[in-house]
């Protein structure tokens, strides 16, 4: 029997901890009931900088319970750092791991037919959900507008998935060889190119708590994604810069035009308009390209992605 590991970032998550463990708990006893994995096996909490009990409580259950082990990072990294830290730190230990988050709107019980396809053949298993009706009409038309988005740009992503996921030591060992300190987890799923699968299911609400992706780090999150894995943005403004040009030199023909036939005096709103035109056209390149030296200048930095205070395991099959 294979051991898994199961990845869970936490930032400010004392209200939901308690529900969480509990049915994490119930559900990893079964499957090691069920002998589908090692009861060597593990549900990691990783605590990403938060303020409140988050980390008191991790603390507490792994003193209570062999199941559950804790990563404190020593300050607040992001969602996809703490996430990351997390797969790093187990994956000499665990045969296959899965991500997820704190909030149970992920379903447990779609676990059982992520550990199937694992011993299908499959390296990565994607969990999708099934549909959006739990979500606002902003939130489905935002989601969808960003993954038809993102197939634009070229950037290769799983329609409707997060960070519910598992993966095998194999396809660990391979994201370990991408180094990039601005994180796009979804985009380098696909590149990794081993075998994979998708399992569907219902996405619930929140349990407890509120979301931490507001609006702001939603928009940010997209951006990451779209300036970490494409450069169509720079070709696009490559392409405006072209067009303009070429109504440049048309609009050159056209004054000639006029002056020779006598129309000297230019339109004042034309004017206008051009100049805030263009210089609308060129602040937003200016910020486009910023964007991309702004990562460049973050990469060649090579700071560490995250650091960890505290790590705890308990390697033993026994069960409280």
């Amino acid at each position: 029997m294979d051991k898994l590991y199961i990845v869970v970032p936490c930032y400010i998550e004392e209200e939901v901890l308690p529900e969480t463990s509990k049915r994490l708990k119930a559900k990893m006893n079964q499957l090691i009931k069920a002998k589908k994995i090692s009861p060597d096996s593990h549900v990691v909490f990783v605590n990403d900088g938060s303020k409140d009990k988050t980390w008191e409580l991790i603390s507490s259950y792994s003193e209570k319970d062999h199941l559950f082990g804790g990563i404190n990072l020593s300050r607040n990294r992001g969602h996809q750092n703490a996430l990351l830290a997390g797969l790093m730190t187990v994956k000499e230990d665990a045969d296959m791991v899965i991500s997820m988050d704190a909030d149970l709107q992920d379903d447990i019980d779609a676990v059982d037919r992520f550990v199937d396809a694992y011993y299908a053949g499959n390296d990565i298993v994607y969990g999708v959900r099934s549909s959006r009706k739990k979500d606002t009409f902003f939130k489905r038309t935002t989601a969808l507008a960003f993954y038809k988005l993102m197939s634009r740009m070229g950037v290769e992503s799983v329609y409707n998935h997060a960070d519910y996921r598992l993966m095998s030591k194999r396809a660990l060992n391979a994201l370990e060889n991408f180094k990039e300190v601005n994180l796009f987890l979804r985009g380098i799923m696909p590149l990794i190119g081993f075998p994979s699968t998708v399992v569907e299911y219902e996405r619930n609400e929140r349990f407890a708590g509120e979301s931490k992706y507001p609006l702001k780090k939603m928009l940010n999150f997209a951006l990451d994604g779209i300036t970490s894995f494409s450069v169509k943005p720079i070709r696009f403004i490559t392409a405006i810069g072209f067009l303009i040009s070429v109504i440049s030199v048309i609009m050159f023909i056209y004054t000639i035009v006029r002056h020779v036939l006598g129309f000297t005096v230019a339109g004042w709103s034309s004017i206008i308009i051009s100049l805030w035109f263009l210089g609308g056209v060129q602040i937003l390149s200016i910020g486009v390209i910023g964007e991309y030296i702004g990562k460049i200048y973050m990469e060649t930095k090579g700071r560490p992605r995250f650091i960890i205070e505290n790590y705890i395991i308990h390697h033993t099959k026994s069960r409280k």
